[in-house]
């Protein structure tokens, strides 16, 4: 009953949000983003009924996630949006784990592994020219959400979980990549709304998903 309540006070902060993104208000998204992204970290705490270590691990993920958020409100600042990429990485390495851990691989998480593989280095090879510097990092970001996503493929592969939670999690990863590539799009390719007004609803949907998936496991 807590995350439907949550997501309610959720839906007019991302609207907000959405709109200092097209205003490019950095006071405008100091005052909604955090709070935002924090919500999703206290829906994850009222989820939880015990504590295991998957829980620990997504919890971990969330907090990371919330950190980096907050970085990348100044992604005009090259450090800053670094060490935001950095607790990102940290974030989807916690999911990564966690997802394996309860996972199965099998013919079919095997097939979309190599097929997210392919569509991971066509998207490398279309940003390489626009990174710089930054090509490391990407590279390293583009690879453990790659293996994020190979990882709740896993997961929903696995009988013995909960039904919604596997549904949560696929879909979460699936989200959370796509809105990545609009992040990706914003930052090194093409500055504009759209990519905040698609990736933006995507990440959050994603986030909440994950930490709603905990009180299923």
């Amino acid at each position: 009953m807590e995350h439907y309540l949550i997501l309610m006070a959720a839906l007019p902060l991302l609207i907000s949000l959405l709109y200092f993104e097209k205003k490019e208000s950095i006071k405008g998204l100091l005052s909604v983003k955090p709070v935002l992204s924090s919500l999703f970290v206290v829906t994850a705490f009222f989820q939880i009924q015990g504590y295991t270590i998957y829980h620990s691990l997504i919890l971990t993920g969330l907090i990371l996630s919330l950190i980096g958020d907050i970085c990348l409100i100044f992604f005009f600042h090259k450090k800053v949006f670094t060490a935001g990429l950095g607790a990102f990485l940290a974030g989807h390495v916690m999911y990564t784990i966690a997802f394996f851990r309860l996972g199965e691989l099998g013919a079919i998480s095997n097939a979309v592994g190599g097929f997210f593989i392919i569509i991971s280095v066509v998207i490398f090879m279309h940003l390489k020219s626009h990174l710089g510097n930054m090509r490391a990092p990407v590279l390293a970001y583009i690879t453990i959400i790659t293996a994020m996503v190979i990882g709740a493929v896993s997961y929903s592969n696995q009988s013995a979980i909960n039904i919604t939670a596997r549904y949560l999690v696929l879909i979460g990863a699936l989200l959370f990549y796509v809105s990545d590539i609009f992040v990706a799009r914003h930052r090194f390719v093409q500055k504009e709304f759209l990519n905040r007004a698609i990736g933006l609803p995507m990440y959050y949907a994603a986030q909440f998903l994950f930490a709603i998936s905990t009180g299923y496991v």
